[in-house]
């Protein structure tokens, strides 16, 4: 990848209002938009889904465990995996703590109360829970055997 200078930028003279309609890509291109480049440095963020344990759940939040530590209040896109349907849901970090030391790995316990999850979030989480209880509820089966005489 080539280096850049550090220089910002020029801001657009233009606000997004006022922008032209986009020139369509050339017809060799693959590309949906034209692209164009940018003179300067331009800063962004990616948001990256790190793997994570899910300790407990319920409809409004979770108590996660992960290698790293989450800041407090912060707000973050979590991926649920509940059997087999899958959801994406905003949260704020309630609490951030050590949980486990073991052999040089900390594991961190975080707390995530779930912000605002839409209808369908609420209702995959909520029969998911539903289906935990009723699995611990049912009694255990024990391995025997029976003998007739």
């Amino acid at each position: 990848m080539a280096k850049r200078k550090d220089k910002p930028a020029p801001k657009p003279e233009q606000t997004f209002e006022e922008a032209p309609e986009e020139t369509p890509p050339k017809p060799d291109d693959k590309r949906d938009r034209e692209r164009v480049p940018v003179p300067g440095l331009v800063h962004g963020e990616v948001k990256v889904f790190q793997p994570m344990a899910i300790l407990d759940i319920s409809v409004g939040g979770a108590q996660i465990e992960t290698p790293f530590p989450l800041q407090l209040d912060s707000l973050h896109d979590f991926r649920l995996s509940l059997g087999d349907r899958s959801v994406v849901v905003k949260g704020r970090i309630a609490h951030c703590h050590i949980g486990e030391l073991n052999e040089g790995t900390v594991l961190y316990r975080t707390g995530v109360e779930f912000i605002e999850p839409s209808e369908h979030a609420q209702n995959a989480i909520r029969a998911f829970v539903e289906a935990l209880k009723t699995a611990q509820e049912m009694p255990a089966i024990l391995d025997g055997e029976f003998n007739e005489e």
